[in-house]
């Protein structure tokens, strides 16, 4: 009876490499029958999926013992001794490819939003920036730049997909609004610092990214009179702002002070 197995991987050759694995045996003594066509998903990210096969070992053929020994022609043997090429590594994809593929990013997510937006690309000492343009854009920006955030993200990923090294940083910016938060978070960084020393107890912030944790670590740097720290896991990381010096604690309490 024939063997038979089913398979998976990333594609159809390495669905059928594992399937020969498991039969121990080479590609030509197997047929196959692809079950479902690998997917790569949507930009290569979400929704990937493997190739399917059946695999069915062919039954051993009959073959005629030959004790003829044949001579080895002189060609065939220097070709045998020859050695093997070296295999060469996959190159890194180059910076102008990945920036080629941000750009088609742009192109597939914009369409299927149905929405016109261009771009003006400039290089700075952060990164590429991307800044984007259209009207109405405010729904790619979202609460306190959540959306902008996640597009960003998302770019990142797709532009350096495969590359270890060398990979570019793509920052997005819609009509200036990287430029105005940050404004708005050096601002809301000194009231939140005064708030800290009023009441004498630390000051929570609502949960943000890196770039803006950051920013008002920056701000409070050679501010005296607090210290500041990041606290909690991604994607909830805050940052906290400490005075230095701390409201004593009381032993009693102050509503039933003179009470006995």
């Amino acid at each position: 009876m024939a063997q038979v197995v089913e398979s998976k991987g990333k594609t159809i050759e390495d669905a059928l490499d594992n399937a020969l694995k498991e039969l121990g045996c080479t590609a030509g003594d197997v047929d196959y029958e692809v079950l479902a066509e690998p997917s790569k998903g949507i930009f290569g990210i979400f929704g990937v999926k493997p190739a399917h096969l059946r695999v069915t070992k062919k039954a051993p053929a009959v073959v005629k013992e030959n004790t003829e020994v044949k001579p080895v022609e002189p060609a065939m043997a220097e070709k045998a001794a020859e050695p093997a090429e070296a295999v060469s590594e996959p190159c890194a994809v180059p910076a102008e490819e990945q920036l080629q593929r941000a750009e088609q990013f742009f192109r597939d997510v914009f369409a299927a939003m149905h929405i016109e937006v261009k771009w003006q690309r400039r290089d700075t000492s952060e990164g590429v920036v991307y800044d984007l343009i259209g009207d109405n854009l405010g729904i790619l920006i979202g609460k306190h730049g959540q959306t902008l955030d996640s597009l960003q993200y998302l770019v990142n990923l797709t532009a350096n997909r495969g590359n270890a090294e060398n990979r570019v940083h793509i920052i997005l910016d819609i009509e200036g609004y990287r430029a105005r938060r940050e404004e708005t978070l050096m601002r809301l960084a000194g009231h939140l610092a005064d708030k800290a020393c009023r009441i004498g107890d630390e000051v929570h912030l609502e949960p943000m990214n890196r770039h803006e944790r950051k920013i008002i670590h920056m701000a409070l740097q050679d501010n005296r009179r607090v210290s500041t720290y990041s606290a909690g896991d991604e994607p909830r990381r805050y940052v906290v702002i400490a005075p230095r010096r701390r409201r004593r604690r009381r032993d009693y309490d102050r509503e039933n002070y003179g009470e006995e």
